[in-house]
């Protein structure tokens, strides 16, 4: 399964080494590194990324899961997601995209305190035993989640609350006259403008998510071919998984938007 590993180190020679070794089980077969990036959280509550390789599939951190992560990891205690009501919209999508909740956001930003480094990683692992050995034997604390592809139910949900509100609109503007109807009219059009922008939005991350997935199919089917047995079935397995989440991801996409369709092909018979 794929999951977002962060792993802690007191000092920045040490998150060297464990990035090393992240690479080693990696080319063991033990793991898979879809995206790696070392980081050192500063004294004034900042991330500074120190490493970010580009020999892994997704070739850069910027507005994936791992980038996202390390904006959620900005600030003096971290963002405090999980204890926060009414959150900022920007970080929750940041959430979304990376793919974990709060409260693992609130565990990293409690143990990844200033002036210590870390090594974070999108992987496939299937057992947690080769990772922690390595790891804890260089004196680093591993933290990992599970990843959660929920973008497209959130953002399903959102559409469905400004479709329903933009409903009701339309129900009082039937009714009103003059001025009154000019201004439901007005407050319609601002609704539509933003539901059209979360629908772009969820266009143009589905084309990330495809070319992310793509990459990472590619990359581990030429693993697959160099071995064989057990190790080459291992591999096998982990297309096989990303391309049903893949599917999955794009399924509901296709619904959220044939339900757009379905309501501009009403509003133009009407």
């Amino acid at each position: 399964m794929e999951r977002m590993l962060v792993i802690v180190f007191n000092d920045e020679a040490k998150t060297y080494e464990g990035s090393h070794a992240l690479k080693q089980l990696d080319n063991e077969g033990s793991i898979t590194i879809h995206a790696e990036a070392v980081i050192k959280k500063n004294a004034d509550g900042t991330v500074t990324v120190k490493q970010s390789d580009d020999d892994f599939p997704i070739r850069t951190i910027g507005g994936t899961a791992i980038g996202s992560l390390i904006g959620l990891l900005e600030g003096p205690v971290g963002l405090a997601v999980g204890a926060t009501a009414g959150f900022l919209a920007g970080s929750i999508g940041d959430l979304h995209v990376a793919g974990v909740d709060g409260e693992f956001v609130d565990d990293v930003a409690a143990t990844l305190t200033p002036g210590k480094c870390a090594v974070i990683a999108d992987v496939s692992e299937e057992w947690v035993t080769p990772v922690d050995t390595r790891m804890e034997a260089l004196g680093g604390t591993v933290l990992r989640k599970v990843r959660t592809l929920v973008e497209h139910d959130e953002r399903a949900r959102d559409v469905a609350e400004l479709r329903e509100e933009i409903d009701q609109l339309k129900a009082e503007a039937a009714r009103a006259r003059g001025e009154r109807k000019a201004k439901l009219q007005a407050k319609i059009d601002k609704l539509n403008a933003k539901l059209e922008a979360k629908l772009d939005q969820a266009r143009q991350r589905a084309e990330q998510i495809k070319s992310e997935t793509d990459a990472k199919v590619q990359a581990l089917q030429k693993k697959a071919e160099k071995n064989q047995g057990e190790i080459k079935a291992t591999f096998d397995a982990r297309v096989k998984r990303i391309r049903e989440e893949h599917e999955q991801s794009q399924t509901k996409l296709k619904h959220l938007l044939a339900g757009q369709l379905k309501e501009a092909a009403a509003w133009l018979e009407k």
